[in-house]
């Protein structure tokens, strides 16, 4: 079973190719509720300026219901699978 937690074994490439291809809003929703570690990782591999942005949102949106962020976490999951598979 693959988690969203097990997005820490990609490399950089990996990462910013699932960047190009998950929403924005729904990665902010699924970060709300990820740890520093991924945050970092995903952020680490984004421009200054996109990290900004996706933080702004991310402070913006408020309080998330944890079924919204699991959600969106399984979401993306999923899509990394799907580019994996591609």
């Amino acid at each position: 079973m693959f988690t969203f937690e097990d997005l820490q074994k990609l490399d950089p490439t990996g990462v910013q190719t699932l960047l190009r291809h998950v929403e924005k809003t729904q990665l902010a929703v699924g970060l709300k509720g990820a740890s520093d570690t991924i945050r970092d990782l995903f952020f680490s591999n984004m421009s200054e300026r996109q990290g900004k942005i996706l933080r702004e949102d991310m402070e913006n949106m408020g309080p998330v219901r944890l079924t919204d962020v699991d959600e969106a976490q399984s979401e993306i999951v999923s899509k990394c699978k799907d580019l994996s598979d591609a």
